[in-house]
């Protein structure tokens, strides 16, 4: 129970927020577009984090999802669950298939390799025109229903993607928890001191990354049903920055921090609607700021001067005073 008291201060804040505020357009329309950044990010952390694996193609994922619901139920009349479902499988097998030879590669070039990914899945979404729909997209994705109940309001919407994230949270937590994440620890510590102490290192940097991918197309297949819309322009490069930048900003290996990150960068634009066309300068400037003064993020940030703050113990046998 203790160990899950975040999550369910965080499950309680979910149910209560749209209490307090009823019908409240930042708290159930905004909140649910946090919520599913949050989604992408807790999944996104998982990789970069605690493993120590960069992407910069995340946004790839997020649109596989959301172009294997928006074509299996749109063209060809499928259930949106069954939609959902072999969206998953489609993204978590792409992810498989590029996983061993991408994350062979380190640093810089494992950075240039999921962008480029990310870039191609782009181009082919713009390209494949009948397919797709091609830069304009598709529409008319019907909504979700669950037991004869139509998912159609903000309210709603509200309600599935605040259960999804909790998910998404809970089994995260529970990961690390376990000696897959612990081997993910020690990944990030040292990949060869990790394959020194028995740890399968290849393993367990694709299993991350299909783990990463598939929470990132389980937001996509929710966007889709939710925005009844998707076109390319919601899955290019930027938007794999952003979530770069919202699991920086919170605090990598921080599950918390990532919902923080995504939260922020989520309400920030809506704050500064007049600051539109600099979006992209603000990102970069933040990440910039972040790095320089809070390189373990802000959650990390908090938890360093949280522990400056508390009285130290004082050496042994001196029953905590001073030795002089």
């Amino acid at each position: 129970m203790k160990r899950l008291r975040g999550w369910w201060l965080l499950a309680v804040a979910l149910a209560a927020l749209p209490l307090i505020f009823p019908g409240n357009y930042y708290v159930i329309v905004v909140g649910a577009a946090a919520g599913l950044f949050a989604i992408l990010a807790v999944g996104l952390n998982l990789l970069m984090g605690y493993a120590g694996q960069i992407s910069l193609g995340h946004a790839a994922f997020f649109g596989l999802g959301a172009y294997a619901s928006a074509i299996l139920t749109s063209r060809h009349g499928w259930n949106p669950w069954l939609a959902i479902g072999a969206g998953l499988v489609v993204t978590g097998l792409i992810a498989y298939l590029i996983a061993r030879p991408v994350l062979r590669l380190k640093g810089h070039y494992l950075a240039m390799a999921t962008l480029g990914f990310g870039i191609i899945i782009h181009i082919l979404l713009v390209q494949t025109g009948s397919l797709t729909g091609g830069p304009d997209g598709i529409g008319e994705i019907p909504p979700l229903s669950l037991f004869g109940w139509a998912i159609d309001t903000d309210e709603r919407w509200y309600g599935v993607i605040a259960a999804a994230l909790l998910l998404v949270v809970l089994l995260a937590l529970n990961l690390m928890d376990s000696r897959t994440g612990r081997a993910l620890r020690a990944l990030h510590g040292s990949e060869v001191a990790a394959g020194l102490m028995g740890i399968d290192t290849a393993a367990a940097k694709t299993s991350v990354f299909v783990l990463a991918a598939l929470t990132a197309g389980l937001a996509g297949s929710l966007f889709a049903h939710q925005q009844a819309f998707v076109s390319p322009d919601s899955f290019n490069f930027f938007v794999s920055i952003e979530l770069v930048t919202m699991v920086v900003l919170g605090g990598m290996a921080s599950t918390y921090g990532a919902i923080l990150g995504a939260l922020i960068l989520t309400f920030l634009p809506e704050l500064l609607v007049v600051f539109e066309d600099y979006e992209v300068l603000i990102f970069g400037a933040i990440l910039m700021l972040i790095m320089i003064f809070l390189p373990q993020g802000i959650v990390g940030g908090l938890r360093d001067l949280w522990r400056l703050g508390r009285p130290r113990p004082g050496p042994r046998g001196t029953g905590g005073q001073d030795a002089a």
